[in-house]
């Protein structure tokens, strides 16, 4: 099922996509949240009409970096003995539709493609043979990134986490199979990143239980899995697009932050 945040009239609510192609798209309109037992209300809105928002409203967004190889070593760097573990804030969350701005401190913004896993539970220290009832779906993710002020700065708040850079979306989709998925961004239709998901150094299971070690996740939490080589520049009227194999495609433009 695909699980679309939105607002329509000043309001806001869950639906459920139904249909194919984007103009045969509705959204069943959720009674309650989708993490809990809900029931669809039968009352259905056409998605041209509405809103996309971010899909969840994280507690935390919890990214991994060089988590393929080919990735690390086209920026020089070698592959982690653990995950590289950072976050983003709750403020650099936007959706699809939604302008990325490029931040004034930077003059060298990049996409980063990532299957991003929503969280449907709380939990903490999850083995791996329970990871996948912990998960609730999964979206398209852009870590954009500061390239030049991570390099400067040598840690990575302010590089990756400025606002504007984690776009999500367009919806989650809960049955999906994640280990083997084409990943792809291009940059005004041309293409920049492609690769699979199966190319991951560490799988989704591996993740969650390093992650859930530390800290406890809740519902609606977020965990960026890493993007493939390929990633590029960025300027200011650029449109970005990640596309993941059985969840759609995000798309953002890049604008000048004023």
């Amino acid at each position: 099922m695909r699980i679309a945040r939105f607002s329509i009239d000043g309001n806001v609510a869950f639906g459920a996509v139904e249909g194919d192609g984007p103009d045969g798209l509705v959204l069943d309109i959720i009674k309650g949240i989708p993490y809990a037992e809900f029931e669809l209300s039968g009352t259905k809105v056409p998605l041209s009409k509405v809103r996309l928002l971010p899909p969840v409203l994280p507690n935390k967004v919890v990214a991994i970096g060089r988590n393929y190889a080919e990735h690390a070593a086209e920026l020089g760097n070698e592959v982690p003995d653990v995950p590289i573990v950072f976050f983003k804030p709750t403020t650099s969350v936007i959706g699809s539709g939604d302008a990325i701005e490029y931040p004034s401190f930077s003059n060298e913004l990049h996409h980063e493609a990532e299957l991003a896993v929503v969280i449907g539970r709380m939990c903490r220290e999850v083995p791996r043979e329970r990871v996948k009832d912990v998960i609730f779906g999964y979206t398209c993710a852009n870590d954009v990134t500061a390239r030049d002020a991570q390099k400067r700065e040598k840690q990575w708040a302010r590089a990756k986490g400025f606002d504007t850079s984690c776009p999500l979306g367009p919806w989650v989709e809960t049955d999906l199979d994640p280990s083997d998925l084409t990943i792809q961004a291009t940059v005004n239709g041309e293409q920049r990143q492609l690769g699979r998901t199966s190319d991951m150094i560490r799988s989704i299971e591996d993740l969650v239980v390093h992650i859930t070690e530390a800290m406890t996740l809740l519902p609606g939490d977020v965990i960026l899995t890493g993007t493939p080589a390929g990633v590029g520049p960025l300027h200011v009227g650029d449109e970005v697009a990640v596309t993941i194999e059985g969840i759609g495609t995000l798309t953002n433009k890049v604008i000048k932050r004023g």
